[in-house]
């Protein structure tokens, strides 16, 4: 479970605002194909239909505008089954194959919200739509990287505050 948190991070993040303008990594069925196949899915149809509702839906959870229940569907149909081999019980999620890659960053979503509560949240840059998984210690990372929305919030906040004391 705790490989398909990055899984989750990649489609919460699969719309990124580049200089002011979408990029939206599922738009087409050739970019979701191949964003689906780097990710371990098949690519098709349904899969990708299903990608993009829980892509939504899941950033709608994690703003607030929609209670978790609302991916309910996404998990229609998925099952964990045993497999015991020489190196003991393990279990494997199976599902229809347009439906597995969604389930698995649907129940990340589910393990994170249980394990690291809070630590999910969208980006303090409100010109930016990407989230971050906060894995500090202190629990304060506040942007999706320092070197970017970090950087710009830094800057924004200093030249204001230059801009006020040489006005006054």
């Amino acid at each position: 479970m705790v490989d398909d948190v990055e899984l989750l991070l990649a489609l919460l993040n699969s719309r990124p605002v580049l200089d002011g303008t979408e990029r939206d990594e599922l738009a087409t069925d050739d970019a979701g194909r191949a964003w689906a196949a780097a990710h371990g899915g098949t690519g098709g149809a349904g899969e990708l239909r299903l990608l993009r509702q829980v892509r939504d839906g899941l950033t709608d959870v994690a703003l607030g505008r929609r209670p978790l229940s609302a991916l309910a569907g996404a998990l229609d149909g998925v099952h964990r089954r045993p497999v015991l081999d020489d190196d003991g019980l393990s279990w494997e999620l199976a599902a229809a194959d347009d439906v597995l890659l969604p389930a698995r960053a649907v129940l990340a979503w589910a393990w994170v919200a249980e394990n690291l509560p809070g630590r999910l949240r969208p980006c303090g840059n409100d010109e930016c739509r990407l989230f971050l998984l906060d894995r500090s210690k202190a629990n304060r990372a506040r942007w999706c990287s320092m070197a970017t929305c970090g950087n710009r919030m830094k800057a924004r906040r200093h030249y204001e505050r230059t801009r006020k004391s040489t006005s006054d």
